[in-house]
């Protein structure tokens, strides 16, 4: 029994490395979603964090402020639940097999 134990020790001591490693690396992906037909462009991190907004000089137009304000939140909005999902996945990589299904744990 004590070695079925330290072998599910190191078994867990290896995903959480593996995990450290998916999370620090989330930082360098990135995901692009797009709003009013791709006016606006929004890229965010893995990480969940903006890392630019793109817009069609076409649709710089005082009269329509609040349609482009609308359109911008719409696109990073998109953008970061896409990271979101992104991340999950990459984590559910490393954590297949290890974690029952709908068990969920913090920071994953």
């Amino acid at each position: 029994m004590k070695g079925g134990m330290q072998g599910m020790l190191k078994q867990v001591q290896k995903m959480q490395a593996e995990m450290q490693k998916v999370q620090s690396e989330l930082g360098n992906l990135t995901v692009s979603e797009e709003a009013g037909g791709g006016m606006i462009k929004a890229i965010a991190s893995g990480n969940k964090e903006l890392i630019s907004v793109e817009i069609d000089p076409q649709v710089i137009n005082g009269e329509e402020k609040e349609i482009l304000e609308d359109l911008v939140v719409a696109a990073v909005n998109k953008a970061l639940t896409s990271a979101g999902k992104m991340a999950e996945e990459e984590m559910a990589k490393v954590t297949k097999g290890m974690i029952p299904p709908g068990m969920n744990i913090p920071g994953m």
